[in-house]
């Protein structure tokens, strides 16, 4: 491996504008919005404001599992937030997620309920807890089976960042090649990768014998690695060696509620999978994308 030792960090890290890469655009060293934009109501009492990305994913996926469970009060409306064109620095959006990273979620179901403002929620495993208690779906009652579901969930919270900040980052958006983040966050992900295919080994599921919201979260990241050739580095990591969790992998991406909940505000793929904004269950066979060029 070689040693590029050209650059020297100075004593005081000043911003000097976007530093190049696919995301540039969108990055600053500072919070707040830029620029006053209100957010969209529809009508249902839970309004999500995401983009198909694997965090965003995880909860459509959880709203449409629930709905194929029959519960009838997770209906929702899945508005589209651009985060290449800065949608997520609008007032509105800041406002309910002051990180302004999607997905964030506002539920207006406690106003009729208990005469309170909407409530948000923000940070995808917060919305995943938030929505498998309010429902009672997805995680267990029992303390030991549900320990094992939040290990497994703020395992994946903790250990993401590492394949799509780090990974994901410097091996398909980074404006140059790198030799050394590359190796570095490589070896992380498919230790991270060794560690699900040893896990699922010995159960069906992330963690144990039942279908959890630790599974939802798990699997837009690393299923996606597995058999959607994320980032296309499947072959560059191998993943055919992790064959638990590529059987994992396709067991979920079988399930109706996660082929729905994949295509719910995603801007990329075949327009048949593209469902920009859901706010009826009738919209997977109406409006995606290919169904509204055909109209035009």
């Amino acid at each position: 491996m070689s040693n590029d030792t050209s650059y020297q960090p100075p004593r005081v890290w000043q911003w000097e504008g976007e530093s190049g890469g696919q995301f540039a655009s969108i990055n600053r060293p500072i919070a707040g919005a830029t620029h006053e934009r209100e957010l969209p109501i529809g009508k249902h009492p839970l309004q999500l404001y995401s983009l198909g990305t694997p965090n965003g994913v995880k909860v459509t996926i959880l709203l449409e599992e629930l709905l194929a469970q029959g519960h009838g009060g997770a209906e929702y409306d899945a508005w589209l937030i651009r985060i290449g064109d800065g949608d997520q620095f609008g007032s509105g959006f800041v406002d309910i997620n002051p990180n302004s990273k999607i997905p964030a979620l506002v539920d207006h179901s406690v106003v009729e309920h208990r005469g309170e403002a909407p409530l948000r929620v923000f940070e995808s495993g917060s919305i995943l807890l938030y929505l498998a208690e309010k429902f009672g779906a997805f995680l267990p009652s029992d303390i030991r089976a549900r320990t094992e579901v939040m290990n497994w969930l703020f395992w994946q919270m903790g250990s993401a960042p590492f394949v799509g900040g780090g990974f994901g980052h410097f091996y398909a958006y980074a404006p140059e090649k790198q030799e050394y983040p590359i190796n570095r966050y490589a070896m992380e992900t498919k230790r991270q990768l060794d560690v699900l295919d040893r896990q699922l080994a010995n159960h069906e599921f992330i963690a144990g014998s039942e279908y959890s919201i630790a599974d939802m979260a798990i699997f837009p990241w690393y299923g996606g690695l597995v058999i959607n050739n994320q980032y296309d580095a499947a072959e560059f990591l191998s993943v055919h060696e992790y064959t638990n969790v590529q059987r994992w992998a396709e067991q979920l991406a079988a399930r109706p509620g996660v082929r729905r909940g994949r295509m719910v505000n995603r801007t990329f793929g075949e327009p048949s999978e593209q469902l920009l904004e859901r706010h009826d269950a009738s919209d997977f066979e109406t409006r995606t994308q290919d169904k509204l060029t055909e109209t035009t």
